[in-house]
Parts: C-alpha cells; sequence; structure tokens
C-alpha cells in the first residue's frame, strides 16, 4: 500500500503530512504512559518485525503495492501510542533507505498504515475486550479481529484521498475495488499472524503484552483479597 511520489496531488500530500506530524507529537507524549523496563525493549522489536513483514509485496496496481501492515499487532504488543512511533519509524526508513514510498508521500504513507491500523486495530481489539470474557487465552484472537479489520479500513482510507486528490488516470470504482480486495485477503493473512505471534508471546510472558495488561490487573485484585481473608481465618 506504499504510494508513490505524485500519486496524490500536493494540497492532500501536504494535509496529510500535517496529520502525520500531528498524530507522531501526541505519540511522543503518549508513549510516555507506556513504555516501561518491559514496553521498551518490546517497541523495538515490534519495529523490525513490523519492517520484516511489510518487505512482503502483493502488486495492486498503478505504482502501488500491498503488503502485511502490522499496525494492530504493535498496538496490542506495545501499547497504541509507542505502536504510532514504531511504524512511524519503519516508514521513515522505507522511504529514505530503501524507496520505498516516495518521500512527498510520507506523511501519507504514515496516516494510511500506521496511525489508521493502529487505531482501528486498537479500538476493534478494545471494544471486543470489554464484550468478551475477561481471559488472557481471548487476547490473540481479539488481537486477529483488530488486525483483520484494520487492513481493508485502511485501503478504504486510501480510496478516499485518492477521490479527493487523485492525479493518477485510474477510475476510482476499479482502484476500490482493486484495493479492497486484496487487501481483504492480505487482512485475513495478517490476522491469522497477528493471533499466532500474539498467542505465543501471551503463553510464556503475558505480562509482556500490553492490551493484557488489564485483564492480568484485574486478576491480581481478584486474588488478593481472596489471600487476605484466607490469611486473616
Amino acid at each position: 500500500m506504499h504510494v508513490p511520489n505524485g500519486f496524490l496531488d500536493a494540497p492532500t500530500s501536504v494535509a496529510t503530512g500535517v496529520v502525520a506530524a500531528g498524530a507522531i507529537g501526541l505519540a511522543l507524549r503518549g508513549a510516555r504512559r507506556e513504555l516501561d523496563d518491559r514496553t521498551a525493549p518490546m517497541a523495538g522489536l515490534v519495529a523490525a518485525f513490523v519492517f520484516a513483514t511489510q518487505m512482503l509485496n502483493f502488486p495492486v496496481g498503478a505504482g502501488t503495492s500491498g503488503h502485511l501492515l502490522g499496525g494492530a499487532i504493535a498496538a496490542v504488543l506495545v501499547g497504541p501510542w509507542t505502536a504510532i512511533l514504531c511504524t512511524s519509524v519503519v516508514f521513515v526508513v522505507q522511504a529514505l533507505l530503501f524507496a520505498d514510498g516516495g518521500i512527498t508521500a510520507l506523511g501519507t504513507n504514515i496516516d494510511l498504515m500506521g496511525l489508521s491500523t493502529v487505531l482501528v486495530g486498537w479500538c476493534v481489539f478494545r471494544g471486543l475486550q470489554a464484550v468478551m470474557p475477561k481471559r488472557t487465552s481471548l487476547v490473540p484472537v481479539q488481537a486477529g479481529l483488530g488486525a483483520f479489520v484494520s487492513v481493508p479500513v485502511a485501503a478504504l482510507l486510501f480510496t478516499a484521498l485518492y477521490a479527493v486528490g487523485g492525479t493518477a488516470d485510474i477510475p476510482l470504482d476499479k482502484l476500490a475495488a482493486a484495493m479492497v480486495g486484496v487487501h481483504l485477503l492480505i487482512g485475513i493473512g495478517e490476522g491469522i499472524i497477528t493471533a499466532l505471534a500474539v498467542g505465543s508471546i501471551i503463553a510464556v510472558r503475558p505480562d509482556l503484552v500490553y492490551g493484557a495488561r488489564r485483564i492480568l490487573r484485574a486478576r491480581e485484585l481478584e486474588i488478593r483479597p481472596a489471600a487476605t481473608s484466607g490469611a486473616s481465618s
């Protein structure tokens, strides 16, 4: 889904750049509440994982490509604010060192593949946590569903940006069908990979998964009163 230089007009590219800069600024402040001795090392690993998975590209057409995005798994593992920073670093490195996505489209790519997938994936994940039983065994499933939903949403957002400021001679309906169709399939793969990756960490170190911490804290609060009452009797 990396957008090349010139695919969107200058006003649209400037607008998406302003949104990306604002999101990164907010993320720098928000990440202070998320980063600790467990999250900080994970952030580097998450950025490396996202970078590696995005190297697998599937051509869509007219200079665009589809691939795994990684925003949802980053949000679940290290928190949404830190995930925005991790994915943004990945896109900057890809644009500057690997020419993967245009320099003038850097803000667009951060918005599409980083900001939108992190926010959508995290919101779906937290929404499922709110309505489903509070069990760590369900965290991988919730993360996988969040990842699945985030990918076609990003494709729809790309289509909306193209409708506003697209410069290529491509019919909007054909572009939308190609982007959403391909990314629905990619979303299935991303959902499965996300569920498996999060599940493998949950199995050995659930405390390393940011999205599982509320469940673990609630469990500790339930255990403490029981232990206290047992000791007093």
